[in-house]
């Protein structure tokens, strides 16, 4: 990328385009974008600081109010709401996992086969029909997570299918972890509204 001089602008491929060759009306563009973008960009670091701080006094509370009765509210995973005194604000905290599969759920998928070969024609075709759904992957090559985990819901007594269900549990990793935190105030109907700090939204 060339280096900004002076009566000079970098264009979109890194080249040096001299200002006085440039329409007004793109001058005039670019600025506005930059000054946007500034500000946009102020504007996003105290939304991220006033969620750091939030974060932390929120945590805060659960342990001081755990400390009261010897237990751990919610831990820093737990979802925790909190509620003001009138009810009429409400916060919550929620964490929310993303979640991958290892090595174990392929012998999973092999118990589960085996299951369905020797139940034979004895197993529905919802059954397996669900099964299957819930092993195919998408366009990029990723398996839905919750419908692999749902199968865990599915209650068949079979010893093989157990250590099947017992497999997917056993694989579940955790790839990362995101908190988030929400604002609510109650309306006049008892409903309560997100305060909205989403500018996309």
């Amino acid at each position: 990328m060339a280096q900004q001089v002076a009566g000079y602008m970098v264009d979109g491929v890194g080249r040096l385009v001299p200002v006085e060759s440039i329409k007004e009306v793109d001058l005039l563009r670019n600025g506005l974008v930059m000054e946007l973008m500034k500000r946009a960009e102020e504007m996003a670091a105290i939304l991220a600081e006033f969620k750091r701080t939030a974060m932390e006094d929120i945590q805060a509370f659960i342990e001081l109010s755990g400390e009261k009765y010897g237990a751990n509210l919610g831990g820093s995973k737990g979802n925790v709401q909190l509620l003001s005194f009138d009810g009429k604000y409400k916060l919550l905290r929620s964490m929310d996992e993303t979640i991958s599969f290892d090595e174990r759920l392929q012998a999973a998928k092999q118990l589960i086969d085996d299951c369905l070969k020797r139940w034979s024609d004895s197993s529905g075709v919802e059954i397996r029909t669900i099964i299957n759904d819930a092993f195919q992957v998408d366009k990029a090559g990723r398996i839905n997570t919750k419908r692999i985990l749902s199968l865990r819901r599915i209650d068949i007594k079979d010893e093989a299918w157990q250590q099947a269900m017992q497999a997917i549990s056993d694989s579940v990793q955790v790839v990362s972890s995101k908190a988030y935190i929400r604002f609510y105030r109650r309306q006049a109907d008892g409903i309560y509204n997100q305060l909205n700090l989403n500018i996309a939204s």
